[in-house]
C-alpha cells in the first residue's frame, strides 16, 4: 500500500517538474529564474539544478515501479 502511494506522489511529482522544464518557447522554469541565461551560453543554475532534481525523482518513480512488480509477483 505504501508503495502505490509513493508511486502516485512520485508520478504527480515528475508530471510537475517536466512542465517545468524550458521548450523550444521557453517554460514554466522561466518563472523561476530558468529564464535568465549568460551570454556565455548553457543553461542556467537553475535549469541544471530542475535536471537533477527530475533525474533523482524519475529513478524514485522506476525504483517503485520495480518493487510493486516484485511484490505483485510474490503475492
Amino acid at each position: 500500500m505504501g508503495f502505490s502511494i509513493a508511486l502516485i506522489v512520485f508520478s504527480l511529482l515528475l508530471m510537475l517538474l517536466v512542465l517545468m522544464h524550458k521548450g523550444k518557447g521557453g517554460g514554466l522554469s522561466d518563472m523561476f529564474g530558468g529564464g535568465m541565461q549568460s551570454s556565455v551560453g548553457g543553461s542556467s543554475v537553475a535549469e541544471r539544478n530542475l535536471d537533477r532534481i527530475t533525474l533523482i525523482v524519475g529513478l524514485m518513480w522506476l525504483a517503485c515501479i520495480i518493487v510493486l512488480a516484485l511484490l505483485m509477483k510474490l503475492d
